[in-house]
């Protein structure tokens, strides 16, 4: 059997992930946020690392992703970065700081690139941020999209449902997933939306789609680091597999070092100098 496109590559760049596509080769994602959960991502093999603003909600414990600055997208990036070699780093940018200003958009991404050493950043939206996009991309900045549910607008939306299920709504992502990708995004990210919706917008677009409860049907998958290690036990959406119980394990773990401490087994004698 062939080694695979990603097995084969060195970095993994937005052309390698274009390859992926084209070969039917399955793109995994996921979050992170730190020196030392990237580093194991790294070392596990993944190949894109999102540090998205949902670093508001487990790292910071806001209830959206709305409060994140710029600043510390860029503090939370720089650490990823410094932890892996491989993987592509793709940084949210954060509410505010590129809807409605294409220059506030541009000199932000500029931000992220410069100070954190990441190789793409993230947007939210369809046609209504394009002149950002396109602004972006001007300096040589590669752009991943976001479609369906967009947490940064859950003002607008008043609630997390699966976004896309009435055909006024559908057509609409239909027609910005093409336009992201006329535009010049390398890929774009598909959330809570219709399975069928999502293969159908796959199968209509030469980039690569990356799918969050968004089906099978698509080019790759992400999902938040603490979700699918089950550090976080409060959410529980149905496209979330949970593939650890850290939380269970780390405070149990907690536990008995309280009682060791407490009982003066720990240190014991080996463990002194």
């Amino acid at each position: 059997m062939s080694a695979s496109v990603s097995q084969t590559a060195g970095k993994i760049t937005t052309h390698v992930l274009q390859r992926m596509k084209n070969n039917h080769e399955k793109i995994a994602m996921l979050t992170a946020y730190d020196y030392s959960m990237a580093t194991l991502l790294g070392q596990a093999g993944i190949e894109v690392i999102l540090v998205g603003d949902s670093a508001a909600n487990v790292m910071a414990g806001y209830k959206t992703t709305l409060p994140i600055t710029l600043d510390q997208m860029i503090y939370h990036a720089s650490s990823v970065v410094k932890a892996v070699d491989k993987p592509l780093v793709v940084v949210d940018m954060p509410f505010g700081t590129y809807q409605g200003n294409s220059k506030e958009a541009l000199h932000s991404a500029i931000r992220i690139m410069k100070e954190s050493g990441a190789d793409a950043i993230k947007l939210e939206g369809g046609h209504e941020i394009v002149e950002s996009i396109d602004r972006i991309l001007t300096a040589g900045i590669p752009v991943m999209g976001h479609l369906g549910l967009t947490p940064q607008s859950i003002n607008k939306f008043g609630t997390y449902v699966v976004r896309a299920q009435e055909q006024e709504e559908a057509e609409k992502l239909k027609e910005d997933a093409l336009l992201l990708e006329k535009t010049g995004c390398f890929a774009i990210v598909l959330e809570k939306i219709p399975a069928t919706l999502a293969g159908e917008v796959t199968r209509s677009l030469h980039i690569p789609t990356i799918g969050i409860g968004a089906g099978n049907q698509v080019d790759g998958q992400v999902l938040v680091l603490h979700d699918m290690l089950g550090i976080t036990m409060e959410f529980s959406p149905r496209y979330l597999r949970r593939y650890m119980n850290l939380s269970e394990d780390i405070t149990q773990a907690v536990k008995r070092y309280i009682e060791d401490v407490k009982s003066m087994d720990f240190p014991n004698a080996s463990e002194q100098y």
